[in-house]
């Protein structure tokens, strides 16, 4: 086909059965892993992020373990909110499959062009993995109305404590408070690396360290630091309400009730919070809960973060 030629994937095709409600099944949990034939087959969909004020059309590359966002494709934005109103436009949901009208339109308008008019590829050829955020970009938005300052870390937290910060904050907590919503403002910084929350001024990473020791975690925040991560040195765990404030109370395509943006292979992280009367606290993203254990068995995985300094 024209667009798939455009954006060098040969002879590829658009499978229009699968929706962002039918991946996870299929390519995460054990019963669709035995369905895929390999680990390299790649299926392609379109979809509708409803992340942003205004609606995005999408083209997604899935596998076992795999998701990115290949393309954005310039559909009339009357259309794409016509679809997302006849399913509904729940909090719950920002991942929205496409109807018939969507479908005709891209067969009609985009699928057999391989000028590639209405693609934006998002994957460039230099960087193949890399996903793209779907985030505006530094200052392409205005300065949040709400400024929060969460408490940063160390700290030490029992039970109470946590639903405390939990409900202080309106945070999602999937067990402690399922109808919490916290919104932060997300900007992408366009180094790759980071994205910022405007409303908390907290930069994060996009990636994460893999899982080891809370002491071994400790040596690599040292290491990332002196190394200068994104050109800082000063990335730190973060608090318990840091970490919350990533939670959303929807699944992504990935699985886990973070934005898209975050690399999914960190599935739950240590915060700078230990646990009265002993352990320490994790956030887990793919159950949206927090939870206790040992900080050395089985270990975590983190995910850094830094305060922005207010220049001026």
């Amino acid at each position: 086909m024209g667009m798939f030629t455009f954006l060098g994937l040969g002879q590829a095709a658009v499978n229009w059965e699968m929706t962002p409600d039918y991946t996870f099944g299929t390519f995460e949990s054990w019963g669709g892993v035995e369905r895929v034939r390999s680990r390299k087959e790649r299926t392609y969909y379109f979809f509708i992020d409803a992340w942003n004020e205004v609606p995005r059309l999408c083209l997604m590359e899935r596998g076992i373990k795999h998701a990115r966002v290949l393309a954005e494709v310039l559909a009339p934005r009357e259309m794409l909110e016509h679809c997302i109103a006849s399913q509904g436009t729940a909090v719950l949901e920002k991942s929205y499959a496409i109807d018939e009208a969507v479908r005709q339109w891209l067969k009609d308008k985009v699928l057999s062009d391989a000028s590639g008019a209405l693609v934006r590829p998002l994957i460039t050829a230099d960087d193949p993995e890399a996903p793209p955020t779907l985030l505006p970009r530094v200052g392409e938005l205005p300065a949040p109305t709400t400024h929060l300052a969460l408490p940063p870390g160390p700290e030490e937290l029992d039970e109470e404590a946590v639903r405390r910060c939990i409900a202080t904050y309106n945070f999602f907590e999937a067990e402690r408070h399922p109808s919490g919503l916290f919104q932060g403002t997300l900007v992408d910084n366009g180094d790759g690396l980071t994205v910022t929350d405007l409303t908390t001024g907290l930069m994060w990473q996009r990636e994460g360290i893999d899982i080891m020791s809370l002491r071994q975690a400790r040596r690599m925040i040292e290491r990332c630091n002196a190394e200068g991560l994104a050109g800082y040195a000063d990335w730190r765990l973060p608090s318990l309400a840091e970490a919350l404030s990533l939670l959303t109370p929807h699944q992504n395509l990935n699985g886990q009730y973070l934005h898209l943006c975050f690399s999914p292979d960190y599935p739950f992280v240590f915060v700078d919070a230990t646990r009265q009367p002993g352990g320490n606290w994790y956030v887990d993203f793919k159950q949206a809960r927090v939870f206790w254990s040992s900080p050395t068995i089985p270990g975590g995985f983190t995910r850094l973060c830094r305060s922005q300094r207010t220049e001026g």
